[in-house]
């Protein structure tokens, strides 16, 4: 199983990015899927998930900045920030829990940098 991350990068203040997560060699259910960041001397946090279904969930520091959805055809997770800020400098995981009998396990991707420049 690989999920592979991309869309990071350098951007301004107030700019935008996308980041996208594949999910390959399975062809498993995906139950929750999510966003985490972790910045230099700081625990890992979570961004933001989004169920099978669509229901959505946010850290309160990204509320009505950032948008989680995903395309479960393309087995793909997406985040698009929008408004960023230099605190959400940081690598950005993304995750997914993937059924394996007889239950769900957790799979992380291998983080890809963001970078906000004030």
């Amino acid at each position: 199983v690989q999920l592979q991350a991309s869309g990071g990068g350098l951007v301004q203040a107030g700019g935008s990015l996308r980041l996208s997560c594949a999910v390959s060699g399975t062809t498993s259910v995906i139950n929750i899927m999510g966003w985490y960041r972790q910045a230099p001397g700081k625990q890992r946090e979570l961004v933001a998930t989004v169920t099978e279904s669509g229901n959505t969930a946010y850290a309160d520091s990204v509320k009505g900045r950032f948008t989680i959805s995903r395309d479960n055809a393309k087995r793909t997770v997406y985040l698009q920030m929008t408004s960023l800020k230099p605190g959400d400098t940081a690598v950005y995981y993304c995750n997914a829990y993937i059924f394996f009998y007889p239950s769900y396990r957790s799979h992380w991707g291998q983080g890809t940098q963001v970078t906000v420049s004030s």
